[in-house]
């Protein structure tokens, strides 16, 4: 209630100081004003000031200056955003406000310049030439469909008719860390525009298997991408992205956990385990004004495929040594027609389709296991939005989806004997989904700058197949529920020298997908429902240009998500915390531009933040959790002409902590990364 208060008054502090604002500083500097910043990623082009939602953005700067590289990196930047590392890139289970997924599909959805991303195999990315990204917490499936039960990640690529010129950068770090990419942006005419880009990384690891005597987390990994936009007329626009990733790496630096210190042991087993992929995306966004909508396709194409050798049982004993393969296409189409949104009353209609086919081959010898899983879908949608309704600055919108999904899947278990293979069991199930997905929401523009809003929003995760399990029945899964109830606002003050945004958020939801152990094999793991759960919270982000080129950054979230009924076989959870869900995420960050203008240095850049990830609970007992932790992250930039040098270490202060943590038999853990520095240089010809 006290910090409701807070932001309450602190909202109506600047609405009365933009009546005597503080003079703007006229000198120069380097800062990033988010409110020009348009927010296409809602599907609307709204400034984001006005989108009635819990919304995040990074501009190119902050990516820079954050040093963040991958997706991954983003955890804990953003109110209640939680991105545990599992020691490869198989999986990437992303939580926001404590709704997430371990395995199978996601419940965060993540898009490239519009390109759906539905597998959790491609998540963890690097972010090479990316302008900005976009976080949007709760619900957001009335627009976007499956599987955004907690949010959308938004990543926008740079656009080659606004960035012209080539970049070299390479980077050396400790741990053998090295890293060397390049970016060419041209222009053929003033309306066709290309890019090529790709890059090269390499990394010796972080950990050493006592076993082997030889690092365990190795990597090589390489991609490349290519963008053309074309803008034929005021009335026309494509845009074609191609981007390729390999990776080869070594993985799970897992070691046994004493459960009465909390001490992780040395990783120490007898196979090498790795995973390799190859992912391959692309699409073709076309846009048309006609005189009075806008017309929109997009049409994409996504494949991968990959290898995952894993000594399952991590010790020195040949118990289980695991293969897995499994290749994916996938191909989507989305329509979409809205009005131009300058009058009073906007609308949004859509249509989306897409096919996934997914083939899966499980190699423990001497069993085998096949599984073929297609997966089809149609959906359509409506939003409508009314401004000035009754009074002015009130508006209101309404939306709603409707999803139609067909899944199936064939399973073949064999066993090899006397060098042939033997069929033991053939399972061919099909299933199907369809679901309504309401979102209304209120809001009160008080001024151009602030404004409140409320939401209430359906979401929905559509139920699948699992790879690991042992009776027929433990096959499949249902789909997941939530009622999301939201109210926050957007201020700005000291003639926008402070900005910043607050939520207050209620997720009441049905049939949680919970990850468990297959309880005969113990090898695995699989999806149940729970019964009831809920997840209740705060966010708090704000932006301050403190005086000539400082800048200051802090936001919070805090989250208490927990099972309200959940039996599992003769245990109650019922009042247990949700694994995976930090109780709090804080961020606290500073950029001070200095400029010199001498004949060595132009400018140069002080970049820190403090990211702290509050107590967690590894599993549904509630008995093994991680403790609030911090880390501490520095930059320094030097710029002269074309040249930057970047100095930049990560967990400064070497704090120890476990990032990943998992049951299959014995109590396993993986150690956070050790403190890691080194130096990027990078030149620019324009």
């Amino acid at each position: 209630m006290l910090k409701s208060t807070i932001l309450v008054s602190l909202l109506a502090l600047c609405q009365n100081i933009q009546s005597n604002p503080i003079e703007n500083d006229t000198l120069s500097q380097h800062h990033v004003v988010l409110d020009e910043v348009v927010v296409t990623s809602y599907k609307e082009k709204k400034n984001i000031r006005e989108i009635p939602a819990s919304v995040s953005s990074l501009s190119l700067s902050e990516i820079r200056n954050k040093n963040i590289i991958g997706l991954k990196d983003l955890s804990a930047y953003i109110p209640n955003l939680f991105f545990p590392d599992y020691g490869s890139k198989l999986t990437s289970p992303i939580y926001i406000r404590g709704v997430g997924s371990k395995i199978n599909s996601p419940s965060v959805g993540l898009y490239m310049d519009g390109i759906p991303f539905f597998d959790k195999s491609v998540f963890d990315l690097d972010i090479n030439e990316v302008e900005r990204i976009e976080v949007l917490r709760g619900p957001q499936g009335t627009l976007y469909g499956r599987n955004t039960m907690g949010g959308i990640i938004n990543v926008y690529t740079k656009n080659p008719l606004i960035y012209h010129g080539a970049t070299l950068s390479v980077t050396a770090a400790n741990y053998g860390q090295t890293a060397f990419s390049g970016s060419y942006y041209g222009k053929a005419s003033d309306s066709f525009g290309y890019s090529l880009s790709g890059n090269y990384k390499h990394s010796d690891g972080f950990f050493k298997n006592e076993y082997t005597g030889s690092a365990v987390d190795n990597l090589n990994a390489a991609s490349g991408k290519l963008k053309l936009y074309w803008k034929a007329s005021q009335r026309f626009n494509a845009n074609l992205l191609v981007n390729y990733e390999y990776s080869d790496q070594g993985g799970y630096p897992y070691a046994l956990m004493d459960m009465t210190t909390g001490k992780i042991g040395n990783v120490d087993y007898n196979n090498y385990s790795s995973y390799r992929h190859g992912i391959l995306t692309s699409g073709l966004t076309m846009n048309y004004s006609f005189e009075y909508f806008l017309l929109k396709s997009v049409t994409s194409y996504q494949y991968f495929d990959d290898r995952q050798a894993i000594d399952q049982d991590f010790s020195p004993k040949p118990t289980f040594f695991v293969t897995q393969k499994q290749r994916q296409h996938m191909v989507s189409e989305e329509v979409e027609m809205k009005s131009f949104g300058n009058e009073r009353y906007a609308w949004l209609n859509g249509v989306f389709a897409f096919h996934q086919g997914t083939t899966n081959a499980v190699d423990n010898s001497p069993s085998l296991k096949d599984y073929d899983s297609p997966t089809s879908g149609l959906a359509f949608y409506h939003q409508s939005s009314y401004k000035d309704l009754f009074f002015e600055g009130l508006s209101a919108s309404a939306g709603l989806r409707l999803d139609y999904e067909k899944a199936s899947q064939k399973y073949i278990s064999m066993k090899i004997v006397s060098g042939e293979a033997q069929t033991l069991q053939t399972l061919n199930t099909d299933l199907e989904f369809s679901q309504l997905t309401p979102k209304v929401s209120l809001q009160y523009q008080i001024t151009p700058r602030n404004m409140t809003y409320a939401t209430v929003t359906r979401g929905y995760k559509t139920g699948g197949f699992n790879v690991s399990f042992d009776t027929e029945k433990e096959q499949t899964f249902d789909p997941e529920y939530s009622w999301n109830y939201e109210v926050g606002g957007k201020f700005s003050c000291f003639a926008d020298r402070l900005k910043g945004d607050f939520s207050l958020f209620y997720i009441d939801w049905r049939h949680q997908q919970i990850s468990q152990i297959p309880p005969i094999s113990n090898v695995g793991t699989m999806l149940v429902n729970a019964g009831k759960s809920y997840s209740k919270g705060v966010e708090l982000a704000m932006q301050g240009h403190i005086c000539k080129g400082l800048d200051l950054q802090m936001s919070y979230g805090y989250t208490e998500a927990k099972f309200r009924s959940y039996q599992s076989g003769s245990a109650d959870y019922s009042g247990n915390y949700i694994p995976y869900v930090p109780r709090e995420t804080v961020m606290l960050g500073g950029d001070y531009n200095l400029n010199l203008r001498s004949r060595y240095i132009d400018r140069l850049v002080f970049s820190t933040q403090y990211i702290g990830t509050g107590k967690l609970y590894w599993n549904e007992k509630n008995i093994v959790s991680q403790p609030y932790y911090g880390i501490l992250n520095g930059k320094v930039s030097a710029h002269k002409g074309n040249l930057t040098v970047d100095l930049w270490i990560k967990n400064a202060t070497s704090q120890d902590y476990v990032a990943y943590y998992f049951e299959m038999g014995n109590s396993f853990a993986q150690k956070g990364k050790p403190t890691t520095f080194g130096t990027t240089i990078s030149f620019t010809i324009k």
